[in-house]
């Protein structure tokens, strides 16, 4: 049953609408954004759907297709943060934002569906709230810009359910276009779509889910930001991003803390790798790309410390087996990898990875190609 239908069935009429945003990958730059950084994601063919309807009774009212469990029947004037932490959380955070940023937002039926797999670190919880802010722009006809929603749904995140995340997730889902990796300046919101047909060339990026489930909530990721904050404190910057990649040697040898410093560390080196992809790809070599995404995942294995024996396993033996590159992706301790591959030796590489994850005792993963995608748009 399609969204539309969902909706019907559920609230006895038609929806107003219905809107998609999807998930993403990210190419390059890692636990940069929060740094003012740069980052290089791209939209997944994979997206939340909502079917949506205003309301003028302050009554908002979410489901999911994809979650056991009835309505979630909420009023706009109590909606407060930190208070719910369901599934509902999201699509209500936007809600709350929104009418904080003083939008008069009276209220909604949503119904939702994705197929954005979750706890994979491909960001399913943006999807959810860009497609929400997306839909309730444009029944509301507020005139907000994709990287307007785009913070409003990270404040969402940030304020009403309690993720520290960055801009990222939420820009890829509300800003990307089709065939194409967005650049993203961290400090001034710029973007850049650079083109990125892999098709073209012969290659496929695959994402490769471990399966493994991680929770950004547990405390990990917002030490390891602490520690990137307190590195630009002893450093005199206001971000990282201030810290030039020539002068990363001498700034290490100011920083006492065996900790931090490897934190600073990782955070000036991947963003000056995303510079050297955006240069290698604006050269048209795309295989020279590999080479650095495999540098990038040893900094996450090491300096950060985010990777996991699945992830390590993915990288080592998709390279081994023939790939050009690979890296995890994402928030860490689990979630994806993706890996940059010849299309020819794409079932060599996954064929490798399956047997080495059934070798080791891992549940098998799921891997697909990502393919750069549209941002979120109407449907109907």
């Amino acid at each position: 049953m399609g969204v539309r239908e969902g909706f019907e069935e559920l609230y006895g009429t038609a929806p107003e609408g219905v809107w998609a945003a999807p998930g993403r990958v990210n190419l390059i730059g890692e636990y940069t954004d929060f740094n003012e950084g740069f980052v290089m994601p791209l939209a997944l063919p994979h997206t939340a759907v909502a079917a949506v309807s205003r309301r003028t009774d302050g009554v908002l009212r979410l489901h999911s297709a994809d979650i056991e469990g009835p309505v979630v029947e909420l009023h706009v004037d109590e909606l407060a943060p930190l208070t719910n932490t369901s599934w509902a959380a999201y699509p209500a955070g936007v809600v709350w934002a929104l009418r904080e940023a003083g939008h008069a937002v009276t209220g909604a039926d949503v119904h939702l569906a994705s197929t954005v797999p979750t706890g994979a670190g491909l960001s399913s919880s943006a999807a959810l709230e860009v497609v929400t802010a997306l839909a309730l722009n444009d029944l509301y006809e507020l005139g907000l810009t994709g990287p307007e929603l785009a913070r409003l749904a990270q404040r969402a995140e940030n304020d009403f359910v309690g993720v520290p995340c960055g801009i990222m997730d939420q820009t890829a889902s509300a800003c990307s276009t089709e065939g194409h990796a967005l650049h993203l300046d961290c400090r001034d919101l710029s973007i850049r779509q650079v083109p990125f047909d892999l098709a073209s060339q012969g290659l496929e990026l695959l994402v490769v889910d471990t399966r493994v489930k991680h929770a950004l909530g547990d405390g990990a990721y917002a030490e390891r930001r602490e520690g990137c904050e307190e590195g630009a404190r002893q450093l005199g910057v206001s971000h990282l991003r201030d810290v030039a990649y020539e002068e990363l040697d001498a700034a290490l040898a100011r920083l006492s803390d065996e900790r931090v410093r490897r934190y600073v560390r990782h955070v000036v080196s991947d963003d000056h790798r995303v510079e050297r992809v955006i240069a290698l790809l604006d050269a048209g070599d795309v295989r020279a790309i590999g080479p650095v995404l495999t540098e990038g995942h040893a900094s996450l294995r090491d300096d950060l410390r985010i990777s996991c024996e699945e992830l390590d396993l993915v990288v080592a033996t998709a390279n081994a087996a023939g790939a050009l590159g690979a890296r995890m992706t994402g928030g860490g301790f689990g979630g994806s990898a993706i890996v940059l591959v010849e299309s020819a030796d794409v079932d060599t590489v996954t064929k490798a990875v399956t047997e080495a994850f059934g070798s080791a005792g891992y549940t098998a993963p799921r891997v697909f190609p990502a393919v750069p995608s549209a941002g979120a748009r109407r449907l109907s």
